[in-house]
């Protein structure tokens, strides 16, 4: 997995899906199993685990990369898998209005962090692993490297932050003198190998989760919004100001513009930008 560039969550990921399945038919050896055993695990996932489509989806991609790229065994079709059912979901979207009362409940680091996500149509972890040299003022964009899917893209960055990212990132940068100064100094880089050193780390996600969490509930906001809600919102907003579908697909890195067309369906415009008859009413 690590020959081939996987991210170290999809490493984890997967191992557990192939230790889950081990355990599953009381631990015997992959190598002695087949489509039958796969078919039946993959089937109890969704009738007895009530998971949802994509989770069965990633325990199967686990499965297939054991199969064939360690054991390098080919596994017929699995015709007979009980497919858990994919429902239908629009994405939380919020109002202007709404993120920018969220956004003023934030403070510190998880406040710049919402404002990038928003402003730049960032995921969360594309967010939390900027480099310094992946931010550029003089061109008002920021580099997004090895996003989902291990793809970089360029998105802007708002006009709006720069003053308060540049701020952080001197404070950043009086804080690694202070390390070389004490004979460290050294941070954690993708892929790097492992040398046991204490290396500093970007601010941990949940931290941002649990702040974004709070704003949203002190706003009175009654809307499940999360970080990602934030990618949501800087996506319609764009569509909402008429700007161009395949600009947007570009700055959210999606592969298929039919995954940015979900979006369209959530303007602040009502169903298709249908006005309703009842507005015309006097009611």
């Amino acid at each position: 997995m690590r020959a081939r560039h996987y991210s170290r969550r999809t490493e984890k990921s997967y191992v557990a899906w192939i230790r889950r399945y081990v355990l599953f038919h009381g631990k015997r050896h992959p190598a002695e199993m087949g489509a039958g055993e796969l078919t039946q695990y993959l089937s109890s996932l969704a009738v007895d685990g009530n998971v949802a489509a994509s989770t069965q989806n990633q325990a199967l991609s686990a499965l297939l990369f054991l199969y064939r790229e360690v054991l390098r065994q080919d596994l017929p079709w699995l015709d007979d898998v009980v497919r858990a059912k994919r429902p239908v979901r629009l994405p939380v979207v919020l109002t202007r209005d709404e993120v920018g009362a969220v956004i003023r409940q934030l403070r510190g680091t998880p406040r710049l962090m919402a404002i990038l996500m928003y402003g730049s149509g960032l995921r969360l972890l594309e967010c939390a692993r900027l480099r310094v040299k992946d931010v550029d003022f003089g061109r008002h964009q920021i580099v997004v490297r090895a996003g989902k899917g291990d793809k970089d893209r360029i998105t802007t960055l708002p006009t709006v932050v720069r003053a308060e990212l540049s701020r952080h990132l001197e404070t950043v940068k009086q804080q690694h003198d202070r390390d070389l100064r004490q004979g460290a100094g050294w941070v954690e880089l993708p892929w790097a190998r492992e040398t046991g050193q204490r290396r500093r780390h970007h601010l941990h996600e949940s931290v941002v989760q649990r702040a974004v969490k709070d704003a949203v509930r002190q706003t009175g906001i009654a809307k499940r919004a999360t970080c990602h809600t934030l990618r949501h919102s800087f996506a319609t907003h764009l569509l909402e100001d008429d700007r161009d579908i395949r600009t947007v697909q570009e700055l959210l890195g999606h592969r298929d513009v039919s995954t940015t067309m979900i979006y369209t369906h959530v303007l602040n415009r009502g169903p298709a930008g249908v006005r309703s008859p009842a507005d015309s009413m006097d009611l």
